[in-house]
């Protein structure tokens, strides 16, 4: 294909639906997948190809990346891994079994549906794999610890594979946004509710008074610094166009700052920066 063409992972909405529309209306042909099959359709009715692909089951993955090389004679330019979710509580709440479904969902499809894709781009001669990560990559929060794990897992993971593919011609960049307009709450307390028997806790009335609460909000209304979906977007347009892409683009004044705080604050000052924060 004279058209480029891109793997987005997660499109349902935010982030993967926005850049979907941003690289379309770019000439790109996006191939817009999403681990629901009433979500592949609805973006189907939107005019996008959209494969099944579930991070959680490697058949998809299988099947979802073949018919994307059906569609494209088998090449694919670049790939964007951004389907993740998170489970928030304290770390000694989260049940093993639900760790092992986050590690599965925001790392080892990523892992499993990257390899797939590396040999495509090694016998085309040039590829671009860019990583969705977050601010949450490179600082810790509390009651977010099983996130954390995957982002700080994901930044390692995608450096080394930036360093085994440096004589290739295949480029790997990280993302790393901070607060971004998304469902993500709403997906956040799903987990919560699922996962964390939180009224058992010890740490029950910090849960009451603020996860709870939050999830419990009707309001729509932004947190501070955050930036819509597209703010994303035209971090990942550099990270796709740029001859030589940065290793990773921060994103947000949130991600800037915790950046410079982490380098500038010994550890325990900027645990007590954060958990004021």
């Amino acid at each position: 294909m004279t058209q480029r063409t891109i793997l987005i992972t997660g499109c349902s909405s935010g982030i993967g639906l926005a850049a979907a529309y941003a690289l379309r209306d770019r000439g790109w042909k996006v191939f817009a997948a999403t681990r629901n099959i009433e979500d592949c359709a609805r973006l189907q009715a939107e005019g996008f190809d959209s494969p099944l692909i579930d991070y959680c089951d490697a058949d998809t993955i299988t099947s979802g990346l073949q018919e994307v090389l059906t569609i494209t004679g088998g090449t694919l330019d670049a790939l964007y891994n951004n389907g993740a979710r998170g489970l928030p509580g304290a770390l000694e709440d989260v049940p093993t079994e639900g760790f092992r479904d986050l590690i599965e969902s925001n790392l080892l499809g990523w892992h499993e549906l990257t390899r797939q894709i590396i040999p495509v781009m090694r016998a085309q001669g040039h590829g671009r794999i860019v990583n969705c990560s977050s601010v949450l990559g490179y600082v810790s929060m509390r009651y977010r610890g099983a996130y954390v794990t995957t982002k700080y897992a994901l930044e390692g993971w995608s450096d080394s594979l930036r360093i085994e593919l440096r004589d290739s011609p295949i480029h790997v960049t990280l993302l790393q946004p901070g607060p971004i307009t998304s469902d993500l709450r709403q997906n956040n307390a799903a987990q919560f509710f699922r996962w964390i028997n939180w009224e058992s806790s010890v740490f029950e009335q910090d849960y009451r008074s603020g996860l709870v609460a939050r999830f419990s909000k009707q309001s729509t209304g932004l947190d501070p610094f955050e930036l819509p979906a597209e703010a994303v977007c035209r971090k990942l347009i550099r990270a796709l166009d740029a001859p030589r892409p940065r290793a990773r683009y921060r994103i947000t004044t949130p991600a800037h700052v915790m950046y410079a705080l982490r380098r500038i604050f010994p550890t325990r000052v900027l645990d007590w920066v954060i958990s004021k924060g």
